[in-house]
């Protein structure tokens, strides 16, 4: 992969997705990435350092000479995050915010941004960040869209611009996770249930025989493995689709429960260890009260 010189990006957060983009970019960017997180800089500096990525002691220290803001903190933190950085931001700068928030949660960000001179965008991550790193595919929306897409083109990231304002992207994801995150829920309230009273091979071969398109033994391993990893976080982003749904007038039942199953499991801990159902259910099951 090969990264042409560009402009200068901060990374606000440099979590999983952060330290994700900045493995994928490489020592070709060095010089042109500066990062910020509120979290104590001990627990990053090694990273920081091995990506050879300035971590700043504060965000107006790493947006200085920022053209590109990436905007990467948990979703609860997005807007809290827009207003601390705003007052320091350089007149212009895009402001791409890649949280799991709802569309008003992005609207109230934008408004904070856009009020301090700065460009925002909304921006939608749509996969794992791993292992496509800074090229996991991406939707922008909102009136910038269009110059972050041109701005950050020798970045050789995945993106692509929908139409719409700021909330488009978002709404995208958001409504999107109702199915993918459900259906891990959905996946762990049969499975395991099956799995306690001793029938999971039956409802698998029953599964598998109304939908012979997916691999459904694999199928639901993943799913559990995605719930283990990362429930809790899932859990935080259901929440996001629940409020979503209430700004669209709507019921918000299904995943206001997923949000239950995604953070129990997530609670637990627990290495997904070998890909294998039986054993990831068990490991599961033994821990659920």
């Amino acid at each position: 992969m090969q990264v042409s010189p560009g402009p200068h990006i901060a990374l606000i957060g440099f979590g999983e997705a952060g330290q994700a983009f900045a493995t994928g970019w490489g020592p070709a960017v060095a010089g042109r990435v500066a990062a910020f997180d509120i979290r104590p800089r001990a627990a990053l500096t090694r990273a920081a350092a091995d990506l050879c990525v300035p971590l700043h002691a504060s965000s107006a220290a790493a947006t200085a000479q920022a053209q590109v803001v990436l905007c990467l903190v948990t979703a609860d933190q997005a807007i809290a995050a827009a207003r601390a950085a705003a007052p320091d931001l350089p007149p212009g700068a895009l402001w791409l915010d890649g949280n799991s928030c709802s569309p008003g949660a992005k609207r109230a960000a934008a408004a904070v941004i856009d009020a301090a001179g700065g460009r925002y965008v909304d921006m939608a991550i749509m996969s794992p960040v791993h292992p496509r790193l800074h090229r996991s595919p991406a939707l922008l929306s909102g009136p910038h869209a269009e110059a972050a897409l041109d701005l950050l083109a020798p970045f050789d990231m995945t993106l692509r611009v929908v139409e719409g304002g700021v909330g488009a992207a978002s709404s995208i994801k958001m409504l999107r996770s109702v199915m993918i995150k459900g259906f891990e829920a959905l996946t762990a309230e049969s499975l395991l249930a099956a799995r306690r009273a001793g029938v999971e091979g039956e409802v698998l071969a029953s599964l598998q025989a109304s939908d012979p398109g997916w691999d459904w033994p694999a199928r639901t391993a993943y799913n559990l493995d995605r719930m283990m990893m990362h429930g809790q976080r899932r859990a935080a982003e259901m929440r996001e689709v629940a409020a979503t749904l209430r700004e669209l007038g709507l019921p918000h039942d299904m995943a206001s429960a997923t949000v239950l199953w995604q953070d129990r499991i997530g609670a637990l801990g627990l290495d997904p260890g070998p890909a294998d159902l039986a054993s990831r259910a068990d490991r599961i099951l033994d821990r659920l009260e």
